[in-house]
């Protein structure tokens, strides 16, 4: 009996809070920071569990999300080289309908500050992404049918940083912090992220 408790503890966190389904449910819904947190993390699970979890796919790590040094949610090797894939999610205020589909934004930037520094020797603080500091984004879509899909654009082909303050220079190395996305998908997005690790491995 008391093992079966502690393995219950361990793999129910239901259990482990003192709490009923219905009880996270209302304290997620209530709280929308918390509700984004965790969207994004168990976008990173499905990401992985419906993509790259398979004989393809080798030596697939998630690295630290403290660590500067290796920028990227996911980091795996396919067909000898070594890709990392950036997860992001929708923003909930800004989906609207349209008549083909669905227009909606997307967050692309860091979690935090830091100092950059660019290929002219010049630096700035920012949340802004470096391009090419990851290979892949991967765009969680499940807020707009509440269902489990994703879109793939290779990092070179994201629009880049307009901030005024920053130099030309340093808007063309920076990635923008805010992205358009539509349903269905245009260009440079894909369903498939095995198309553009292709076309990457082909052109190396």
């Amino acid at each position: 009996m008391k093992k079966n408790l502690v393995k219950l503890k361990r793999e129910n966190i239901l259990y482990r809070w003192g709490l009923t389904v219905k009880e996270l449910t209302t304290i997620v819904d209530a709280n929308p920071s918390m509700r984004g947190l965790m969207l994004g993390y168990v976008a990173e699970y499905k990401l992985k569990k419906m993509y790259f979890e398979n004989k393809r796919i080798t030596a697939l790590v998630k690295d630290d999300d403290h660590d500067r040094k290796s920028k990227g949610d996911i980091r795996f090797n396919y067909k000898g080289k070594t890709f990392r894939v950036e997860c992001k999610s929708l923003q909930t205020n800004l989906i609207k309908k349209t008549s083909t589909g669905f227009a909606a934004t997307f967050q692309c930037d860091a979690s935090d500050s830091r100092i950059v520094r660019f290929s002219d020797g010049s630096e700035v603080k920012t949340t802004c992404l470096i391009v090419g500091e990851f290979d892949i984004v991967a765009v969680n879509l499940f807020s707009l049918q509440e269902k489990w899909k994703f879109a793939f654009a290779l990092n070179r082909d994201l629009p880049r940083s307009k901030y005024q303050k920053y130099t030309p220079q340093q808007q063309g190395e920076l990635l923008a912090s805010s992205m358009q996305i539509t349903w269905p998908l245009k260009p440079p997005f894909e369903k498939d992220p095995f198309v553009l690790l292709d076309r990457l491995i082909d052109e190396a």
